[in-house]
């Protein structure tokens, strides 16, 4: 019978070296990113998000990335969830990307800020008429006795909105300001490429290989 210490996997797909990458981290994820939906990876714009909780404890879960550019990593979530509160108390928070099909993983982490409200109003709009009435309908994270007091809820926003629901004050958008970005690829014999960006003081960003 097969144990977890037999499962094992032979990295072998590709490479990356320091003299390879894009002199800019977000170019280089851009290029992953796209090579991600080339390949057809499920939901390649999934990724980890490990915050902090007031009383220390990491909290980690899967959110979607829903724009990438020079100001960072933007998500979508209500504010007060689990996510919210405990960004609300420390915006330090990483993200993580695992493309298992091209064995591929990247590591990010950094500040984290709310986005403007314009910003939030129009990815709010453009998401399904179902979507935007489930930001009314659930108190995200909170107990609720069972499905049925979500679906009411969610009935009871359709009669008050309609099809023009607005966005929510308590739902919209962070962005992750990088610190550190690093690529890694997996090789074989655990010799993995590990390429790492850190951000300088004056905006540019210092690129090192880490040891496996």
């Amino acid at each position: 019978m097969t144990t977890l210490a037999d499962l094992r996997t032979r990295y072998a797909r590709g490479a990356l070296s320091e003299t390879e990458v894009a002199r800019d981290p977000v170019e280089q994820f851009r290029t992953w990113f796209d090579e991600a939906l080339a390949a057809e990876v499920p939901e390649p714009n999934a990724m980890t998000l490990a915050t902090v909780r007031t009383d220390g404890q990491p909290a980690a879960r899967i959110v979607l990335l829903k724009q990438v550019d020079a100001r960072g990593f933007t998500f979508f979530t209500n504010y007060l969830s689990d996510k919210g509160r405990a960004l609300a108390a420390n915006p330090r928070a990483a993200l993580l990307f695992h493309w298992v099909a091209l064995e591929r993983q990247v590591r990010i982490e950094g500040t984290v800020e709310k986005i403007d409200a314009a910003e939030s109003d129009a990815y709010f709009q453009s998401r399904p008429l179902e979507s935007r009435l489930g930001a009314w309908a659930s108190e995200q994270s909170k107990e609720v006795p069972d499905r049925a007091t979500l679906e009411a809820s969610e009935a009871r926003f359709a009669a008050q909105y309609g099809e023009q629901p607005p966005r929510p004050p308590h739902w919209g958008g962070y962005r992750l300001g990088p610190q550190s970005i690093e690529f890694w690829q997996g090789r074989p014999s655990r010799l993995h490429d590990r390429i790492v960006f850190y951000r300088q003081a004056d905006g540019g960003w210092r690129i090192a290989r880490l040891s496996p």
